[in-house]
């Protein structure tokens, strides 16, 4: 049931009230992440070249399952530092600043992870490619 001022604060009904809230949310983050927004742009860059260079079929599942816990660390990140936003409000706290650091390592050794995972996959490829 909708609050009088037509703000959900009720459970989602229906799976398709609950999917419109999760893209509700990363469009969210890609509207005010910048960070997000470069992520998704390596992302298309990696699946063009990997259509160029023809990867592997296990090649594709290892740069997806890279890609994806980019972004999903990108936006757990964001969640952390809105929650923390909420709860300090517009005051300093070296817990605060503790949390949102440890919430970007995250995604920092995630992208590492990818940079790792991309340079696994089309390194070969492209020795393949060009014939050793």
């Amino acid at each position: 049931m909708a609050s009088p001022d037509k703000h959900q604060i009720s459970r989602n009904r229906h799976f398709t009230q609950a999917l419109r809230h999760a893209v509700d949310g990363i469009v969210h983050v890609a509207r005010r992440e910048q960070n997000f927004r470069f992520h998704i742009f390596a992302a298309v860059l990696v699946v063009v070249c990997g259509l160029l260079i023809h990867i592997s079929l296990e090649g594709w599942c290892w740069l997806m399952v890279a890609v994806f816990a980019v972004l999903i660390a990108e936006m757990a990140n964001t969640g952390v530092e809105e929650l923390v936003d909420l709860l300090v409000g517009h005051h300093y706290s070296p817990v605060a600043k503790h949390i949102k650091d440890i919430a970007a390592g995250v995604v920092l050794l995630t992208s590492w992870l990818a940079a790792i995972v991309g340079l696994l996959v089309f390194i070969p490829a492209l020795l393949d490619l060009f014939g050793r």
